[in-house]
């Protein structure tokens, strides 16, 4: 359980590197599970289309709990997807634990429009009015990244097949390929009401 759970890290951290690769198109994709139909996933996405994703061999599933702000600590390894807010200062919208060095760096996200990712070490957390502010280190470089209270924090759990049933909320990697097929690996799916907010 615990390689696919790194597994499932490692998915989230190695993503910018994939799009370089020949075997498809990286995509993500957001929404909740319709239905499976022998290794065929029909994910219904946010904006109400059905994408249909064949499932690899080894498909690898992980759930995520709930953590708080007062779990983040000093030294922790986080990733956060923030937006830039009208100060231009930068406000999470999730924040997740990940393995210590996982994908290490801040990059273009899609969760929102305008948004980042940051992987990065925790260097220290501070009270502010309007939440804490996380100053997290990456790669040699400095970032805050304000955190308001009603923001979401996970972890993430192993989980199994038992997770992807119809109306989990359901969040993957996938290659799309020329034909427009897209196929994935593993994917991270809501558990005990806990959804994947990245």
């Amino acid at each position: 359980m615990r390689s696919s759970l790194m597994g499932a890290f490692g998915a989230l951290a190695i993503f910018p590197a994939l799009a370089q690769t020949p075997e498809g198109t990286p995509t993500r994709i957001r929404g909740t599970v319709d239905r499976i139909e022998g290794q065929t996933l029909l994910v219904r996405t946010l904006s109400g289309q059905g994408v249909p994703v064949t499932m690899g061999p080894d498909f690898a599933v992980s759930g995520v709990v709930q953590r708080s702000l007062s779990d983040i600590k000093a030294g922790d390894y986080i990733a956060s997807t923030s937006v830039s807010g009208p100060d231009g200062k930068l406000r999470a919208l999730e924040v997740h634990f990940l393995p210590p060095g996982a994908g290490e760096g801040q990059f273009a996200w899609d969760l929102a429009p305008g948004s980042l990712m940051t992987n990065a070490t925790v260097a220290g957390v501070a009270t502010a009015p309007q939440g804490q502010v996380l100053k997290v280190t990456y790669k040699g470089q400095e970032a805050e990244i304000t955190v308001p209270p009603d923001v979401p924090v996970v972890a993430f759990v192993p989980g199994d097949m038992s997770l992807v049933k119809p109306g989990a909320a359901i969040f993957l990697f996938g290659r799309r390929s020329h034909d427009g097929s897209v196929s994935a690996t593993r994917a991270t799916l809501e558990k005990d009401g806990v959804k994947p907010p990245m």
